[in-house]
């Protein structure tokens, strides 16, 4: 694992009546997404404690190929997809590993 890959941490909070189909949506991304360039890592999760919290765990080779990814198709058809089943627009943050 390299000190300079780029580690993100997204999470996407679905309004109460509408967490199954806001995960249906975001399991359409997970595979496309694992098939790019530069991708190590993209992992889905539901918070156990509050079914209405996703978040993506993430890992990617260079900022490049996360730009690339962002601006996907598959990426941007579930930024639209998503509209009205969201709580609040997704969190996006970016890490990089100090140690």
């Amino acid at each position: 694992m390299s000190n300079s890959t780029i580690r993100v941490v997204a999470r996407v909070i679905a309004l109460p009546d509408k967490i199954e189909e806001l995960k249906a949506v975001l399991l359409q991304i997970v595979e496309p997404t694992r098939q790019e360039e530069g991708c190590i890592q993209y992992d889905l999760f539901q918070n156990q404690t509050d079914p209405t919290d996703f978040t993506f765990v993430e890992e990617w080779t260079t900022k490049e190929a996360l730009d690339k990814h962002l601006a996907s198709e598959h990426l941007q058809a579930a930024v639209q997809r998503i509209d009205g089943l969201v709580a609040t627009n997704p969190d996006i943050r970016t890490y990089h590993q100090l140690n």
